[in-house]
């Protein structure tokens, strides 16, 4: 269960970064370029941390499937 907690808890910080990202995208559609370079800098640390969490599920599966394979 507690590899089920860090993929919860990874999630809670990548729906916590689209939403800081929000202002600076709208505001980047508008033209605004300084929210632009925000925005981009916000997405380049969202794919980032995207990239985490895949990795996290994969290790999370793995050892699920460990775990079942020694029963």
């Amino acid at each position: 269960m507690d590899q089920d907690n860090h993929v919860l808890l990874k999630w809670n910080e990548i729906r916590e970064t689209i939403e800081s990202l929000e202002l600076d995208v709208v505001k980047s559609a508008r033209g605004v370029a300084a929210a632009g370079i925000r925005a981009r800098k916000g997405l380049r640390i969202l794919k980032s941390k995207a990239q985490e969490l895949v990795k996290l599920t994969l290790e999370t599966k793995t050892k699920k499937e460990d775990k079942e394979d020694s029963n």
